[in-house]
């Protein structure tokens, strides 16, 4: 007998033949031998973006729908009607418009889908305190030793957390349910959108056996393009050639390929994840070469991380600044402070040398994204002040100057009783021309 189970109205369904709920005639069915025994599941929204701005006007509900930047950005999401014409995330909008000139465009409001998020994850989390957020719209769940709880095993409780999130935030999901974090993720692209996939140990080796290297976690670019290389382009690639010799040819990257090629992973569900980095970027309506054009857009990005990092309490030690160049190759360039800051200006200096010095490196290069990060989190320290010259000069890149800190915290409060507009230092003014993309 294979366990069954009704999505819609969660009853059980052990009749292998039937194509129908007995209960209630859906035909939402899931079977799977080890359905009564797997605890972790990955839940992700469908086409998150599309469907709240769907949700909330029902005139989008039969149109294709793209969410995403200017005819210089890229698509952050688009409905399963715009993906019909070949439209996909992260593909450049004149390419998105070029598959489907029909489709409606909007720009992105993360304030509204971080609103959104905090309700689905409040759903999460009222099931089990084992929530691991990857992004607004995506989170694994472990559901094990809630079975007493909820009276049900994990795989009905999650069927109510979709019909939940469908009935109470109106929006659907997909759902994967496995042995591990690997195989959940896999299982949850299955049967989008509002799928139940499942795969279990058993087929674990087999399932992953046909598919492309590049499903493995951690296996970027980079190493996809090194192992292709090497004549691993499958999973099974990896899997003939076993354990022992994937170590000897690639040490103790070589010995984590071998486990999860086997669908062996021993990664925990972790409920708080401390953010890595915080960042903001923005792409050009034209393509910029000059370093003070350059500099002019670094600016109120840096702002925005700023805001970020006191809004959560943060301070980064690390500064990154990420270029996009015409011909789309992406270069990134970091440095580290003496001490962690929350300020933009501290933010800016460090960047904006980083950012003249590969101006410099290539004068016949030109760019059309800019973004700056803070990495290397904690909690605000004791800030040390920078060494100052003679000439008062602050610091380039130093850690934070008493003076700029001071300013700093006044334009904040100015901000926090008039509004963002109402202050703001010189070299922001008539900058900031086009809405960042945070991170």
């Amino acid at each position: 007998m294979i366990p069954g189970l009704c999505r819609d109205c969660f009853a059980r369904v052990d009749d292998a033949e039937a194509t129908r709920c007995p209960s209630c005639r859906s035909t939402r069915l899931v079977r799977h031998p080890e359905l009564d025994a797997l605890t972790l599941a990955h839940i992700d929204c469908d086409a998150f973006y599309a469907s709240v701005e769907k949700r909330d006007d029902p005139g989008l509900r039969d149109k294709p729908l793209i969410v995403g930047g200017g005819a210089r950005g890229v698509v952050a999401t688009c409905c399963y009607i715009a993906r019909k014409y070949g439209v996909r995330s992260a593909m450049p909008m004149f390419k998105a418009r070029e598959l489907c000139p029909q489709a409606v465009v909007l720009r992105p409001d993360m304030a509204k889908y971080a609103g959104v998020s905090r309700q689905v994850k409040a759903i999460f989390e009222a099931t089990t305190p084992l929530v691991e957020s990857l992004s607004l719209d995506e989170a694994f769940l472990d559901l094990a030793g809630t079975e007493k709880l909820h009276h049900a095993a994990p795989a009905v409780t999650l069927a109510r957390i979709a019909k939940r999130i469908e009935e109470e935030i109106g929006i659907t999901v997909s759902i994967g349910l496995a042995p591990n974090k690997l195989l959940a993720k896999l299982a949850s692209e299955l049967d989008k959108p509002r799928g139940f996939g499942v795969i279990g140990r058993a087929e674990a080796r087999a399932f992953l056996a046909a598919r492309p290297v590049r499903v493995l976690p951690g296996v970027g670019p980079r190493l996809g393009e090194r192992l292709a290389a090497d004549g691993f382009v499958a999973v099974g690639d990896l899997q003939r050639e076993g354990a022992a010799r994937l170590a000897s040819r690639y040490g103790e990257t070589g010995a984590w390929l071998a486990r999860m090629a086997e669908g062996e992973d021993a990664r925990h569900v972790v409920a708080e994840r401390e953010a890595k980095s915080i960042s903001a970027e923005t792409t050009f309506a034209r393509d910029l070469d000059d370093p003070e054009a350059l500099s002019a857009e670094l600016w109120p990005l840096a702002e925005e991380v700023a805001q970020r990092l006191k809004k959560n309490h943060l301070a980064g030690r690390t500064v990154q600044l990420k270029l996009k160049t015409s011909t789309f190759r992406i270069l990134t360039r970091r440095t580290t402070l003496p001490a962690g800051t929350q300020l933009a200006d501290t933010l800016f200096r460090a960047a904006d040398a980083l950012l003249r010095a590969e101006v410099a490196r290539d004068r016949r290069r030109r760019y059309r994204l800019i973004g700056i990060g803070a990495a290397e989190l904690a909690e605000p320290g004791e800030v040390t002040a920078g060494q100052v010259d003679l000439f008062g000069a602050a610091p380039v890149a130093g850690p934070d100057d008493p003076r700029s800190a001071q300013v700093e915290r006044a334009i904040d409060a100015v901000r926090a009783k008039f509004g963002a507009a109402a202050i703001g230092k010189g070299r922001g003014l008539g900058r900031g021309r086009l809405r960042p993309r945070s991170k």
